[in-house]
């Protein structure tokens, strides 16, 4: 896949508007009850990149990054201020975060998520693309070190530990993450004297499957 692993500027994805999509497909019944179903496993992200323009600086470093990106040709890193650490929004990161899995004695590899729970249901976000530096991962509450009992690949979000778990020991962790996504748009239409008017360009940016 064709990806920059380089990040949108913080400061302009900072007023940016978006969140998670889902498609779901609704046939209604003759006797008025419907059937649903998605094709969509996960959710797909979409931003207005345009929202967080207020400068004309701005604008400036937002064609640089699109010409850098050759429009929707390539992917890169975007981040969610919404939605952006494992943690609740006020709360520190710590290693005990989300629940990666549960050990074998077999399994090295563990992908990161982030689990979503409303009642009794749970919906495990997979997390590919966490920020280097942020990463704390746990086995049954003991903190591991990096580099020497586990690796996280920053492109992927896999954790590889170089001993198996022990059997039903849980595997935990606390990250910052970015989102994958691409630019929606093969153009950006500006105009300086709408934009000093308050009118800001529609800069559509849509997560990708990594």
């Amino acid at each position: 896949m064709s990806f920059h692993d380089v990040q949108f500027p913080t400061n302009l994805s900072f007023g940016a508007i978006g969140g998670p999509e889902r498609r779901t497909e609704i046939v209604t019944l003759s006797n008025g009850f419907e059937e649903r179903n998605t094709p969509w496993v996960h959710s797909r992200r979409r931003f207005d990149a345009g929202m967080g323009l207020r400068s004309l600086d701005d604008i400036e470093a937002v064609v640089a990054f699109f010409e850098a990106r050759q429009g929707q040709m390539y992917g890169f890193r975007w981040k969610d201020w919404s939605d952006y650490k494992s943690a609740e929004p006020k709360r520190a990161i710590t290693e005990n975060d989300q629940l990666l899995g549960m050990g074998d004695e077999t399994q090295t590899a563990f992908q990161l998520v982030k689990n979503y729970r409303s009642g009794t249901v749970t919906y495990s976000r997979p997390i590919t693309k966490p920020i280097e530096g942020t990463i704390k991962v746990s086995i049954s509450g003991t903190p591991q070190v990096e580099g020497v009992e586990y690796e996280v690949d920053a492109t992927t979000g896999v954790v590889t530990f170089d001993h198996p778990p022990d059997f039903q020991a849980e595997i935990t962790a606390g990250f910052e993450f970015d989102v994958p996504v691409r630019f929606d748009t093969d153009a950006i239409f500006t105009s300086m004297a709408s934009f000093q008017a308050g009118e800001v360009p529609d800069i559509p940016v849509v997560e990708v499957r990594v």
